[in-house]
């Protein structure tokens, strides 16, 4: 390897260097709609597989496309002696559904706009996945002796649901020293974040049946049940919509109190409400308190309405009672809360509340808390500092990550989050983009990080 003077060195040129490729291979990546939970979009998901199989056989891995019985996962591995250190570098390619005529430009067309790259899934993890693609080939190209293994899962954006089989089918060969996943948010540009926790999930779907048909609310209103109205009142039942607070019985109990070392590092992120209201395009909250903002977000469980479903839908008034009715909640939960236990909870208080309402599990996540201390949390803290001026700050992510927990358990390895992703980059949202500077300074990050993890005993 040379030294570390030298590698750094030819870093900013390299990095010029590649600016047009890595703006025609995300290109390429981006008009490949690799929507996972659309089950016409199969045969782009495996083009998509292809592609990125092809990018790492460029950089001399090994590459297999690893078929589940969902969407594939393509696994890389690029052994420079068995006897170095191996990181392995987690991102998903899939992406979220895009409705056109919310986007600026077209979602599935690669657009540049002075240094910023529009499209789903620039953000969304295609764009950080090639950041760290580039970053490793500078690195093996200069003498950074590392082991490196690259997991791109395609099933993320619909939680992940086959992706402990590919870890049990290539669970021998994925031994590995650290888990990196650049699949995370910044708080601000202006300030590096590095998280160390996720929040769980438990998604339900509530069904209420009270006939078979509509029926006329003036000939049977009165003793007709409403299942909409019914699901209203549960669901207030359930928590406060006006404070978030839920009114479960135990539904708090374990959930791990915030340090206040915690709390310094979540403040010291840069977050301001005023620009979160900004991004998010939200004309109110809850609370202005940054405080309790923060807290809310990266400490706290959830319960959310997703949609109810149920009765007329078209314009103007049809007098009905709706027979059926449906409502989509979640759940986001922390450590140490169990879903188990949490599922227990909210499954006996509905029944307790409506016996007649059907639960249905649609999705759960274990919450994930890692390492913000240790050899790998400051290799990364001092990875952040050298590439973007400033210490980072470590906080939770309000968000969940189905790999991560899954990662957790097999690979029994730290797991350590270095994203460049950032607020205005409109995370799930219409005219998601990426930008250049993120992408210079992700480089940057990524090279350093494996430098000085190849010097680890």
């Amino acid at each position: 390897m040379k030294t570390t003077s030298a590698l750094f060195r030819g870093l900013d040129a390299y990095i010029r260097s590649v600016r047009e490729e890595f703006e025609e291979k995300l290109a390429a990546l981006i008009e490949i709609p690799t929507v996972s939970m659309e089950p016409e979009r199969k045969s782009e998901i495996e083009r998509g597989a292809h592609l990125a199989a092809e990018y790492l056989r460029e950089l001399g891995a090994t590459v297999e496309i690893v078929p589940t019985p969902g969407h594939p996962v393509v696994f890389g591995r690029l052994i420079t002696d068995p006897k170095n250190p191996t990181v392995t570098l987690y991102n998903h390619l899939d992406v979220q559904p895009a409705d056109p005529e919310e986007w600026r430009t077209p979602p599935f067309t690669f657009v540049r706009e002075d240094g910023r790259y529009f499209g789903r899934g620039t953000t969304d993890d295609k764009g950080p996945a090639l950041t760290a693609l580039l970053a490793v080939r500078y690195a093996l190209e200069n003498g950074v002796p590392l082991n490196v293994h690259f997991i791109w899962e395609l099933e993320e954006e619909i939680g992940s649901p086959n992706f402990a089989r590919f870890m049990q089918k290539k669970r021998k060969q994925l031994r590995t020293d650290v888990v990196v996943v650049s699949d995370t948010i910044w708080i601000a540009r202006n300030r590096p974040t590095i998280p160390y926790g996720l929040r769980g999930l438990l998604g339900l779907t509530l069904t209420l049946e009270t006939g078979k048909k509509d029926a006329h609310s003036g000939v049977t209103g009165g003793p007709a049940r409403n299942p909409i109205g019914e699901l209203c009142q549960l669901i207030c039942e359930c928590y406060d919509p006006r404070t978030g607070r839920v009114k479960i019985p135990g539904f708090y109990d374990d959930v791990r109190k915030v340090t206040r070392r915690e709390l310094e590092n979540y403040l010291a992120s840069g977050f301001d409400v005023r620009r979160f209201m900004r991004v998010h395009e939200f004309t109110s909250l809850r609370t202005t308190d940054p405080v309790r903002v923060v807290r809310g977000i990266m400490a706290e469980p959830t319960f959310e309405v997703h949609g109810i479903v149920g009765g007329y839908r078209g314009p103007g008034i049809k007098t009905i009672i709706p027979p059926r009715a449906e409502a989509k909640v979640s759940m986001r939960l922390v450590p140490d809360q169990d879903v188990e236990k949490i599922f227990r909870l909210v499954s006996e208080f509905i029944r307790s509340k409506n016996p007649d309402v059907v639960i249905q599990r649609a999705g759960t996540l274990r919450p994930y808390l890692g390492p913000f201390t240790g050899p790998y949390a400051d290799a990364a803290r001092r990875a952040m500092k050298f590439a973007f001026g400033k210490e980072p700050a470590f906080t939770r992510e309000g968000g969940s990550i189905g790999a991560v927990v899954i990662m957790e358990e097999y690979l029994r390895a730290p797991i350590i989050f270095l994203g460049l992703s950032l607020p205005e980059h409109g995370y799930h949202a219409p005219n998601e983009n990426y930008d250049w500077p993120q992408t210079a300074g992700g480089i940057k990050m990524f090279v350093h990080y494996f430098a000085d993890l190849s010097q680890r005993p």
